[in-house]
């Protein structure tokens, strides 16, 4: 492995984890010390202050020894919010950016960029270093409502591409990286994945065409190695019947890191996840088995962190490189002095 100051000095475990509550009981910190999590990702059950997020961020990273280490957050604006008033801003949901398109683009795109120069600014501000937005899934007309209704930037693939990259340039330029999902995409899902296992019929060849295409633009960029994505629990039974993309070597491989094109982090979507069936252990394993570079579990349930953990193998050298080097982007593309004054000269969007 190359040398590099972003490199953790010990071997860390393949998975992103949640915790209990608004510091790290004395538990967490010891299985934490014994496996070491890649990363940390925060709840509202955790954040009740930015002192208080702030004094938590720092306590894990001090317990697994790398002060890299990235710290998620699902702070998309509207129903998926983290963050709440009145300790921080309650940003608008991605759906009225996409509204706001279909009768102005060019201020629909300038609105959606400083939102997350300002919602980003927010996030730099409490240590959190990745969040998982912009949602990149272009919604049929029989999507599930959870996705279809307030979490989408619009109805065509081009749409979607552009407010999202200007979701990811905005995050980016604050110093924050973008998770895009969920990629290959799930907007076809006509059920909620927290609650059961959707299964999308369409043709690869209509795939290509509408879903895939925001993740394949923005993976073609020059701002690619820095960004992250987040596979879906989602079937696609015209490419692999048996098993969701985030389980898929088939999905993995010629979709996602072919077709697509995408070369950065991977990220599995929480195995807590009702999509997925058998035990979490098995599920972690899965996920990792399939070609994500990273599995995510979220509900911060002690005994469930331990039986994950005691399977799982260290992160890959080739994981771990993706890692560095979004690090490394996302540091040097950070402008956030020059921006947030711009920004902040700007009425805050409410």
């Amino acid at each position: 492995m190359l040398p590099n100051s972003l490199f953790p000095v010990n071997m860390m475990k393949s998975i992103v984890l949640g915790c209990a509550g608004t510091s790290l009981t004395v538990e967490e910190r010891s299985l934490f010390a014994e496996y070491k999590p890649t990363g940390l990702i925060l709840f509202k059950r955790n954040c009740v202050s930015k002192a208080q997020v702030s004094e938590l961020v720092s306590e894990f990273k001090d317990i697994i020894g790398w002060n890299n280490a990235p710290i998620l957050i699902d702070q998309e604006g509207g129903t998926v919010s983290r963050l709440k008033s009145p300790e921080w801003t309650e940003f608008p949901a991605p759906i009225e950016f996409a509204k706001l398109a279909e009768s102005d683009r060019i201020k629909a795109k300038e609105m959606t960029y400083w939102n997350s120069v300002l919602m980003g600014a927010e996030l730099a501000e409490i240590g959190v270093t990745v969040n998982c937005a912009p949602v990149m899934d272009v919604p049929s007309a029989d999507c599930h409502e959870f996705l279809a209704n307030s979490r989408v930037y619009g109805s065509t693939a081009e749409q979607v591409t552009e407010l999202a990259l200007e979701v990811c340039r905005g995050l980016l330029a604050v110093g924050v990286t973008p998770i895009m999902k969920h990629i290959p995409g799930h907007g076809r899902g006509t059920v909620d994945s927290h609650k059961d296992l959707p299964h999308v019929l369409a043709l690869q060849s209509e795939l290509e065409a509408c879903d895939y295409m925001p993740f394949k633009e923005l993976s073609s960029l020059d701002i690619a190695d820095s960004l992250w994505a987040m596979g879906a629990h989602i079937i696609y039974d015209n490419i692999d019947s048996e098993n969701p993309a985030t389980l898929s070597k088939k999905i993995v491989s010629d979709v996602i890191r072919n077709q697509i094109g995408f070369d950065g982090v991977l990220i599995a979507d929480d195995i807590g996840m009702e999509a997925l069936k058998g035990s979490l252990a098995d599920r972690a394993l899965a996920t990792l088995n399939s070609g994500m570079d990273l599995t995510l579990h979220c509900s911060g349930v002690f005994s469930e962190m331990q039986e994950v953990l005691k399977v799982l193998p260290d992160i890959s050298e080739n994981a771990l490189k993706r890692i560095v080097r979004a690090e490394e982007m996302r540091i040097n593309l950070k402008d956030d002095k020059v921006l947030l004054e711009q920004a902040l000269d700007k009425a805050k969007i409410s």
